[in-house]
């Protein structure tokens, strides 16, 4: 698994050093760059006309911003649609949450941004973190990883993710 190496250098460490899984953090980072829950932002309109990418929008047209296609870009992501939290590593990305890097925004920007971007920040490798500490992960057998998406208002899988924990120690004491 691809989060399983790097968590083995941290199998027995305390809560607290959940905010030091570099590696964690970039891949929830990347999962939400190549798969963001709402594809398309909260729409806007333009208070007067202007013109964008060479088309001109007149005043009050209604403008949908679509995050999916924004952060697949191959002008601004190498390799768009491969899976990799590397380029999220600390010293490798200025990609941040903050919504003032266009070609990454999960969350909005702007006034609109999402308020949830501190939840999902904090919360998440504190959620994921346990999961990948105590259980290596296996999908259902006779089943394949199917990523294909169904597009919507929120993101969907096509084909639901069935996935098998396997605890990683023997004693059950650690599972309480």
């Amino acid at each position: 698994m691809w989060v399983d190496d790097p968590m083995r250098d941290v199998l027995h460490q305390k809560e607290s050093h959940i905010p030091k899984l570099y590696y964690l953090n970039a891949a929830v980072k990347e999962t939400l760059c190549v798969h963001p829950v709402v594809p398309l932002l909260v729409s806007r309109r333009p208070s007067e006309s202007c013109i964008m990418a060479g088309y001109t929008i007149p005043i009050g047209t209604q403008v949908f911003i679509n995050a999916w296609v924004i952060q697949r870009d191959p002008q601004f992501w190498g390799n768009p649609l491969e899976f990799q939290p590397e380029r999220f590593l600390r010293g490798t990305s200025k990609w941040d949450y903050s919504g003032t890097d266009f070609q990454y925004i999960p969350f909005g920007s702007g006034r609109r941004i999402c308020t949830g971007i501190f939840l999902v920040e904090r919360k998440v490798p504190y959620l994921i973190g346990p999961l990948l500490h105590l259980f290596e992960w296996q999908l259902a057998e006779g089943t394949d990883l199917d990523l294909t998406e169904k597009f919507g208002v929120v993101l969907k899988k096509v084909t639901p993710l069935i996935a098998i924990p396997v605890p990683r120690f023997s004693d059950p004491k650690l599972y309480r």
